[in-house]
């Protein structure tokens, strides 16, 4: 009998469990509720801008390797661009100081011993407290691990912690910042490396996808809500999709790469984050500075990290629950006035436009990461995904891609 695995949700959990089902040979059904693909993920021609942006900008790094993979199976690794090794440039709007960190290829950190690349202020005697990231007891947070305070905090483990989490770092989970430290500066400058889309998320990391699926025989159903599932003793036996029902075969198999709200309202009892962090992302089109980096971080004001795009500069402020209810205009004068001041450009407000996601991930403290399920449930044919699942990371594109592996290779052993 021939089986098919329906896959509810088309952002990248989604579409990384419908691109390893259907190299299986399984055939694939990907329902998506709204109009697009990729969820947080995607890029939209914007007609205040006149220009194709991101919905959010999203730094990938050289040691995502579920990502990465991700790209090469749909042939758009070549569409990440970045710096030829790991380095990230800082300017810190209090002190006006600019610097460069650089991480050297190797595991042992011989950068912190080199005061051109390691973090003016500091010493390498300062990094080893950094240790006691690397085990921390069950359920602490960050703040009950190292002390959230001096200069290595402020211009190294904030930032890093505060984008890879989307919260304050002292609240957020420690075991979560174990396994970014683990994964990043723990694992050398190879794993460093800071990489983003060149053309943007949808032409690098959507539209390929949906070519490699459309390729394999898979098929994508937009504006199609699953409105129920049918439970049976031990599986899933039909959806509900309002105007139609699919009853399931025997072998077929259903994966669930919704929001974790969406996946609670349609399992009952599952257990799902329910507190969640904002990201605010700002879009201006003007041309960037001569000389400006690709990446810039930012201490010392409402911009966390400036990207610099062909005719477009762009900004992301993670944690930016602060920001959601602030006029957009009011918004935008302060993001310019910082970005302004940071690059050198014009001070003059060039057109703009802000994009504020309220509930963009969940929030990564103790308590909320203790509530992620796994990808497995106690009906057979259903397994979960998405980057609110234990993935072991916090909710990274990284983590929505291995959430996707997972609940395939979930679904192909079931069936095995």
């Amino acid at each position: 009998m021939t089986r098919t695995v329906h896959i509810i949700g088309a952002g990248l959990a989604g579409l990384s469990a419908a691109l390893d089902l259907s190299a299986r040979g399984d055939r694939v059904i990907v329902h998506e509720a709204t109009v697009f693909v990729g969820g947080r993920c995607r890029s939209y021609r914007d007609a205040t801008l006149g220009m194709t942006i991101d919905n959010g900008n999203h730094l990938l790094l050289s040691g995502n390797h579920a990502a990465l993979a991700y790209l090469r199976s749909i042939g758009a690794e070549d569409r990440l661009i970045g710096p030829p090794s790991a380095e990230f440039a800082f300017v810190d709007l209090a002190s006006r100081e600019r610097w460069t960190l650089r991480f050297n290829d190797g595991r042992l950190p011989s950068w912190i011993f080199d005061r051109s690349s390691r973090v003016p202020g500091t010493h390498a005697l300062d990094y080893v407290a950094l240790a006691r990231l690397l085990w921390p007891r069950a359920g602490k947070s960050v703040g009950e691990v190292i002390t959230c305070d001096g200069v290595l905090y402020r211009r190294l483990v904030e930032p890093l912690l505060l984008a890879a989490l989307n919260i304050d770092p002292p609240h957020g989970s420690a075991r979560l910042a174990r396994a970014v430290v683990r994964e990043t500066l723990g694992a050398g400058g190879r794993a460093c490396r800071p990489l983003v889309a060149r053309d943007g998320l949808g032409p690098t990391m959507i539209e390929p996808a949906l070519d490699a699926l459309q390729r394999s025989g898979a098929v994508v159903r937009l504006e199609h809500q699953l409105r129920a599932l049918r439970f049976g003793a031990e599986r899933i036996e039909a959806l509900d999709f309002g105007s139609e029902t699919v009853a399931l075969n025997p072998a077929d198999a259903v994966i669930l790469a919704v929001p974790p709200y969406a996946a609670a309202a349609l399992v009952e009892g599952l257990s799902v984050p329910t507190e969640f962090r904002a990201i605010v992302n700002a879009h201006f089109a003007i041309d960037p500075a001569a000389g400006q980096p690709p990446i810039l971080g930012v201490l010392n004001g409402v911009v966390q990290w400036i990207f610099a795009f062909p005719g477009r500069v762009a900004v992301t402020i993670s944690a930016g629950d602060h920001y959601i209810d602030t006029a957009r205009d009011v918004l935008a004068k302060t993001i310019w006035s910082e970005v302004s001041a940071a690059t050198g450009l014009p001070d003059a407000l060039p057109r703009w436009q802000i994009v504020r996601e309220r509930r963009a991930t969940f929030a990564a403290t103790p308590a909320q990461d203790a509530k992620r399920p796994g990808a497995a449930t106690r009906w057979r044919n259903l397994a979960l995904a998405g980057d609110w699942t234990d993935t072991g990371l916090p909710a990274t594109i990284e983590s929505a891609i291995r959430s996707g592996n997972r609940a395939a290779a979930l679904i192909a052993r079931q069936s095995a």
